[in-house]
């Protein structure tokens, strides 16, 4: 499969679904869209058919603000129809809600309390190794998200329980709401800071890449006693000029003008990601 074109046809069903529910976070939507492609289809071991398997593979999506692309991703591995979720995203009484729903099948916890995630991952992969499972868990985080301590005590739980079935995966798009993360709360040297804490770091220059991405987590799995983290540099917005390293798209639902531009964007890429 071709994933770079294939990431743009699941773009467009955030775009139809944001502006179908009035609201979403588009421009989060776009930099961890790679990511979740990259986990879902050619990394983790999850599907419909064993997402009861207690030795399935686990993800928390932390960032769950930017639920848009996670359902966009789910639908697309078959866990249920995406011309439902558009239909239904941010109506009254639905369940694909702004942010995730354990109530949906392939979701495994409710969030979008900021913070929240690593440390729930972190329970998770140690009840995994308890357990004796095979399964790997990885926790999908904002690098706005990493101005909360809790992250921060997650991962020194991480350290102390040598937790190497746990990945963490931070979208580094260098972007919030109120602007950018360094001008906000600064992370300066990010990859120091995890090490610092006992992780073994992947850098990923081009965080909207599929297969540099695919080498970090095949890298993440074979590290051994401690955890891993992948910072995955990305671009917010990214697939269109309209959007990319723009702060108002933090959280903006694009005019009738703006969809035909972005829509076009997007099919111009994909047809040329097509005949690289």
């Amino acid at each position: 499969m071709n994933y770079k074109a294939f990431s743009y046809d699941l773009r467009k069903n955030v775009v139809d679904m944001i502006v179908a529910g009035n609201g979403g976070h588009i421009g989060g939507d776009m930099s961890v869209m790679d990511i979740l492609i990259t986990l879902y289809f050619r990394q983790m071991n999850i599907s419909p058919e064993n997402q009861a398997d207690p030795d399935r593979d686990l993800l928390v999506m932390s960032k769950g603000h930017c639920v848009e692309a996670l359902y966009s991703v789910l639908a697309a591995k078959g866990f249920f129809p995406i011309e439902e979720v558009i239909r239904e995203f941010s109506r009254y009484g639905s369940q694909y809600i702004g942010h995730p729903n354990n109530k949906l099948p392939g979701i495994e916890m409710n969030s979008g309390s900021l913070g929240h995630g690593l440390p729930v991952g972190v329970g998770m992969a140690l009840a995994s190794k308890m357990d004796h499972r095979r399964s790997r868990v990885y926790v999908v985080m904002g690098d706005g998200e990493l101005a909360e301590g809790s992250v921060w005590e997650g991962a020194m739980a991480a350290h102390m329980y040598r937790l190497d079935n746990l990945c963490a995966v931070v979208d580094r798009n260098h972007l919030q709401i109120s602007g950018g993360t360094e001008d906000v709360m600064a992370h300066e040297n990010l990859c120091g800071r995890f090490a610092s804490f006992g992780w073994h770091v992947i850098p990923v220059e081009d965080g909207n890449d599929s297969d540099r991405l695919l080498l970090a987590f095949e890298e993440a799995k074979r590290v051994k006693g401690k955890p891993a983290v992948v910072i995955a540099n990305t671009v917010k917005g990214y697939g269109s000029s309209v959007m990319e390293n723009k702060v108002s798209w933090h959280h903006h639902v694009p005019s009738p003008e703006e969809y035909e531009l972005i829509m076009r964007d997007f099919s111009e890429r994909k047809e040329a990601a097509l005949h690289e």
